[in-house]
């Protein structure tokens, strides 16, 4: 199988990398050092699941050398992909798939609006992986896996031959109960600990075991939850609860990806997470005070949180996903 990583970072890197050790032809477009690094020493990832090297992978920065593909793993974040879409028109043939892979709900309509709905297949990645020097991914636990489907969640024989090369490379691939209920699922998870997290400088310890912030940590899934249904998801109705119950198995000094990257003074995902909840809110006539608030406060704070779109930055095509 022909297939296209457009970011190799923690996500693509480490997906594209199983791949392709498992005998397809992947090839990954990257930028700068992380490039170069590739070109020369091969694609090293570092995991808990074993080390391994892809030695002579193939890296590119320009997709008209790779050409169309049957599969593009799309691993860039939510900031980088505007860029990241105007990039797919080479690797696209009749048949390619697209496979997102963006914390947050609007991504795969933003594809979509490019390549059409058919070419789409929305997925969840479960993993925490990152650049740990230009070359050299980091997979630091995490389920590792990768669940997809298409857009209206029925089945296909594309999906099942997707999902039988990725367990054939050793990736969990786990068939979505509804890709889209999932997709809201985990935005209801990150967003709120994410918002109140930088706005707080808490880690998910001190947002759970305080009082008054556990309570808005389920405020702000309640919001969400209320978006959802206005956009007609099915969400089970202990979907708060349940998360919560998430978030209390949670190492208590992890941190998410936005409070990290606010802090650092890196481009975020401020605008994909909490800037959609205020958003769709706002398209479903949906109240969210609350989010309405953290994305008044964390644009203040921190003025760079919605950075003009920057490409591809070499060591910075992803990060740690949350």
């Amino acid at each position: 199988m022909r297939i296209a990583v457009l970011g190799a970072g923690g996500i693509g890197g480490y997906f594209g990398g199983r791949l392709a050790g498992g005998g397809h032809r992947v090839s990954f477009l990257a930028r700068g050092a992380h490039l170069q690094a590739i070109r020369e020493n091969g694609l090293q990832v570092e995991s808990v699941r074993g080390d391994f090297v892809v030695p002579d992978a193939v890296a590119t920065d320009d997709p008209g050398q790779v050409g169309p593909v049957d599969l593009v793993l799309l691993a860039v974040k939510t900031w980088q992909l505007d860029d990241a879409i105007g990039l797919l028109p080479p690797l696209l043939g009749p048949h390619t798939a697209v496979l997102t892979t963006q914390n947050g709900v609007e991504a795969p309509d933003q594809v979509a609006g490019v390549v059409g709905r058919p070419s789409v297949l929305p997925g969840i990645a479960k993993i925490f992986a990152m650049i740990a020097a230009p070359g050299r991914i980091r997979h630091g636990g995490g389920p590792a896996s990768l669940s997809f489907a298409e857009w209206d969640d029925v089945p296909s024989a594309r999906v099942e031959e997707l999902r039988e090369a990725f367990t054939a490379a050793g990736i969990a691939t786990p068939a979505p109960d509804g890709i889209w209920s999932e997709l809201w699922a985990k935005f209801l998870f990150v967003v709120p600990l994410g918002g109140l997290g930088a706005a707080l400088d808490a880690t998910v310890g001190e947002l759970r075991d305080t009082p008054a912030h556990r309570q808005l940590l389920e405020d702000a899934m309640r919001e969400i939850e209320a978006v959802a249904r206005a956009n007609e998801v099915t969400v089970t109705t202990r979907v708060v609860p349940r998360t919560m119950a998430f978030v209390d198995q949670q190492p208590a000094e992890a941190t998410t990806s936005l409070q990290r990257d606010l802090l650092a003074g890196h481009p975020s995902e401020l605008d994909a997470w909490t800037g959609a909840v205020v958003r769709l809110g706002a398209q479903a006539d949906v109240p969210v005070p609350l989010h309405r608030l953290l994305m008044a406060v964390l644009t203040a704070r921190y003025p760079d949180a919605l950075p003009a779109l920057s490409g591809l930055r070499a060591g910075k095509t992803d990060g740690p996903t949350s």
